[in-house]
């Protein structure tokens, strides 16, 4: 291992269409031992599995390849190993997409380890789960699901390392477990060493959403300034044996790391502080202290653990009807006016018509879209707004109906409309089950270029 008893982690994405160029900055001048691409979503994967439906070739992130060849050629020159969720459906076919690449970079002797079993669909027929959300039966969703992907946890990953991988490809892990997995291995933690493991977790949640940590999801003007967002640079953990980080970024990349950012990070998406449930510790933060020791460089220590769930996470995306959603645009005096007759005539040309939706709202963007028409009538009136409809209905040509009553406002009145968008998408919702976790077995295998 580099530079003694400590490690040095790269936050390179924090979602599927993350930027490129940061990641770039982290291998090329970031002194990292290990580059890590989290890319997935609770919805990513679910549209990733209808992908692979239509293209058994497919079903992984659609940036892979962007990403791999802008930085497979100097992670391989500097020793970068890279660990990433971004197989989604599929990562069997990933992993040999990223050997393809790596051929036609002429970049020799990689190994690239695909981590599967988080695919869970054929456990969904064991009787009586139930949902999280509603408690209601699993098996009452049957004919309407189209994935279920367990979260699993840094093991898998661990293997893949000890074997050797300098890529390492998963599904859907959990967040944090793409940044535990390489401390586990080169810090030599054990499995049930759950103060670490804790810790450890705290330096994945705050790396894993990359470039919200340096300022980015941070940044709000005149209350929390944050300078060269354009140029944004993506978080490095160097972490030690004791599993304290320094989290820091490039020196001279935009954005900044603070004792702020990182505490607003360590909170993100975070419901119990003291009890976050991971599929490898259930994570301490209450007693977590952050440090700012330089500028730009922030210790954050003091997580602690308790022994993991006896069941994991199970996220199942399933087919919700179809949605149609239409806009239109209103400017100048009297554009709210305007703007809400809009909204009137489409409610009643639906209702005229006989338009079924299963549900439907209408909006006026810049007035009323976000916080209700209660908290907006307290603001000036705008100069202009968007009205925007937007409604479910169980068959595509429903959905069609509520847009094109909205794109029939161009001729039909109010005056003034323009700029009208419409689309028709078939909506994919996503639910979640718990599995006990024997149910659930990862395999790594292996492929060499």
């Amino acid at each position: 291992m580099k530079n003694g008893r400590r490690v040095r982690l790269g936050g390179g994405a924090g979602y599927a269409g993350d930027r490129v160029e940061p990641a770039v900055e982290l291998t090329e001048r970031g002194e990292i031992d290990y580059l890590v691409f989290e890319c997935l979503a609770e919805r990513t994967i679910a549209l990733a599995q209808q992908a692979k439906r239509r293209d058994p070739s497919l079903g992984y992130d659609p940036m892979l390849e962007t990403r791999m060849r802008a930085v497979l050629p100097v992670c391989r020159g500097r020793g970068v190993r890279i660990v990433t969720n971004s197989g989604a459906a599929n990562p069997v076919a990933a992993a040999e997409r990223v050997r393809e690449i790596a051929r036609s970079l002429g970049l020799p002797r990689i190994r690239i380890a695909a981590v599967t079993g988080d695919d869970v669909l054929q456990c969904l027929e064991r009787p009586g789960l139930r949902l999280v959300e509603t408690g209601g039966l699993v098996a009452a969703l049957a004919d309407r699901i189209i994935s279920a992907n367990a979260y699993i946890g840094a093991a898998p990953i661990v293997e893949a390392l000890a074997g050797g991988a300098d890529v390492v490809i998963t599904g859907r892990a959990a967040d944090p477990a793409l940044f535990l997995a390489p401390l586990v291995h080169e810090l030599g933690w054990r499995m049930d060493d759950w103060d670490r493991l804790g810790q450890g977790t705290a330096v994945g949640h705050l790396l894993e959403c990359a470039g919200q940590v340096t300022g980015g999801y941070f940044a709000d003007p005149g209350f929390k300034d944050v300078a060269d967002l354009a140029r944004l640079g993506y978080p490095i953990g160097e972490v030690h044996e004791d599993g304290s980080v320094v989290v820091s970024k490039v020196a001279g990349s935009g954005g900044c790391i603070t004792e702020a950012t990182c505490k607003e990070q360590l909170l993100y998406e975070i419901h119990d502080p003291a009890s976050y449930l991971t599929p490898d510790v259930v994570a301490d933060f209450s007693e977590v202290t952050v440090t700012e020791v330089a500028r730009d460089r922030v210790r954050v220590e003091g997580g602690r653990g308790r022994p993991h769930p006896r069941t994991l996470k199970v996220s199942i995306g399933l087919l919700d009807g179809w949605m149609g959603e239409g806009s239109v645009s209103y400017a100048g005096p009297g554009a709210v006016a305007r703007g809400r007759l809009a909204l009137e005539i489409v409610a009643e040309r639906l209702r005229l018509t006989g338009v079924r939706c299963t549900e439907i709202r209408f909006d006026l963007v810049g007035v009323d879209a976000l916080h209700g028409p209660e908290l907006s009538r307290r603001s000036g009136e705008p100069y202009e707004v968007r009205a925007r409809v937007a409604g479910r209905a169980e068959s595509r040509e429903e959905a069609a109906r509520i847009v094109n009553e909205v794109e029939a406002l161009y001729t039909n009145g109010p005056a003034g409309g323009g700029g009208v968008a419409k689309q028709v998408r078939e909506v994919v919702a996503v639910v979640s089950t718990l599995l006990p976790r024997e149910l659930v077995k990862p395999v790594v295998q292996y492929l060499e270029v």
